[in-house]
């Protein structure tokens, strides 16, 4: 009994990860579709929507952590959105006002969607490693692989608002994982709770130099959002050829992100987070630059492998070094999420000024190769130790004398 009980419990955290993922991956790539299906929003309707959608969960990735670092509990606030989640898809299903619509994914979808930000904070706070992280990160990403083809069957099967009910049973089970998790959680004293593993790489950053950091994965973020905007264009006009390998890039990109978090997670036991993510700038400048080059689409799916590594650094690495960097759990989590939306905003502007360059589509790579420097360069630098003066500097001791003196 008590092997079934462990082993139960070794299930939920992968459970909720898988869970979360699938949340995710139901209402977002489908959001815009409901809108235009079920309010007759039109397509700038739809843009506004998303904005203010986006801005919420914005400011909710920063407050909902806050709260439960405050608390020191990320369970509950983690139920509240699984709660959340499964009010918002009831309240799409029964309205048919879009102001409604709108103020529902203000007050509830933003919110609702900080529960994988707390999960991720919760595995810190109970004493995961970087390998457990980034373990429980590759389940995310297959569920964010999985999501959108499963959704996109369901609506083609069953109707648009069936994904609404798909929502709700992800909800629902959200909500008694989680609950799970709740009662499986020991009462212990500060003294008997695991502790976060020290896995700090070297000399601590300062407060300028978390900001560097922030700045650095802004870019690269931004970088990997640009590419995948622009990826349907840029095989059609940039290569020439049929939309349809497009997304075979994407998946065979999205695919390999899995065994590549999972190598990640056994490579940090061994490597220091710097290395990794020198790493996975290299290859992402080795990415960025071959698709500045490339002719053919045999050539874009070889280079996805690049790609998958590059991401796999920035999704995995980049949200372990937050959670050091960043002595709060779940504000670490919270502003790493953010990198990911302010990314987003950031690479429309080079979208726009990359395809001005003599190369076209081509010379958004070279930008986001550019930038892929830039973002190594500030993350070395910014976690060089600072020099200290003499009188900072400590005493040596003196020099223990050896036997044979």
């Amino acid at each position: 009994m008590d092997n079934r009980n462990e082993g139960m419990k070794r299930l939920l955290v992968p459970s909720a990860a898988l869970l979360w993922g699938f949340q995710f991956a139901f209402l977002n790539p489908a959001l815009a579709l409901l809108l235009v299906a079920l309010f007759n929003a039109t397509p700038a309707e739809v843009g506004w929507v998303l904005a203010v959608y986006n801005a919420s969960g914005f400011i909710a990735s920063l407050l909902v952590p806050a709260y439960a670092d405050r608390a020191n509990d990320y369970l509950r606030p983690m139920l509240a959105c699984g709660v959340l989640t499964l009010a918002l898809s009831a309240l799409l299903a029964v309205s048919t006002s879009l102001p409604i619509a709108v103020v529902g994914l203000i007050v509830l979808g933003g919110p609702a969607g900080v529960g994988s930000s707390l999960l991720f904070a919760h595995l810190r706070h109970s004493g995961a490693g970087t390998s457990d992280v980034m373990n429980t990160r590759a389940i995310v990403s297959f569920a964010w692989v999985a999501g959108p083809p499963l959704a996109t069957f369901i609506m083609g099967a069953l109707g648009n608002r069936a994904i609404l009910l798909a929502l709700s049973a992800v909800a629902v089970l959200n909500v008694a994982t989680t609950a799970a998790m709740i009662s499986r959680r020991r009462a212990a004293s500060a003294e008997d709770r695991p502790k976060a593993h020290a896995e700090e790489d070297g000399q601590p950053f300062s407060k300028s130099g978390v900001a560097a950091v922030v700045f650095a994965f802004v870019a690269l973020q931004a970088t990997n959002s640009a590419a995948v905007s622009i990826m349907s264009l840029f095989v059609t006009q940039g290569l020439g050829v049929d939309v349809i390998w497009a997304g075979i890039a994407l998946g065979v990109s999205a695919a390999l992100e899995i065994p590549a978090l999972f190598l990640i997670g056994r490579l940090a036991r061994r490597y220091s987070s710097r290395a990794l993510i020198a790493s996975g700038c290299v290859a992402g400048l080795a990415y960025y630059t071959g698709m500045a080059f490339v002719a053919n689409p045999a050539t874009l799916i070889a280079l996805q492998v690049l790609n998958a590594w590059f991401f796999g650094i920035v999704a995995g690495v980049g949200l372990t070094l937050f959670q050091r960097l960043i002595p709060r759990p779940g504000l670490a989590s919270g502003v790493y999420t953010n990198t990911r939306r302010v990314g987003a905003i950031v690479s429309g502007p080079i979208i726009a000024l990359g395809s001005t360059t003599a190369l076209g589509y081509q010379g958004i790579f070279a930008a986001c190769a550019a930038l892929t420097v830039l973002a190594l360069i500030v993350i070395v630098l910014a976690g060089r130790p600072r020099p200290t003066s003499s009188k900072e500097r400590p005493a040596a001791p003196a020099p223990a004398l050896d036997a044979s003196d």
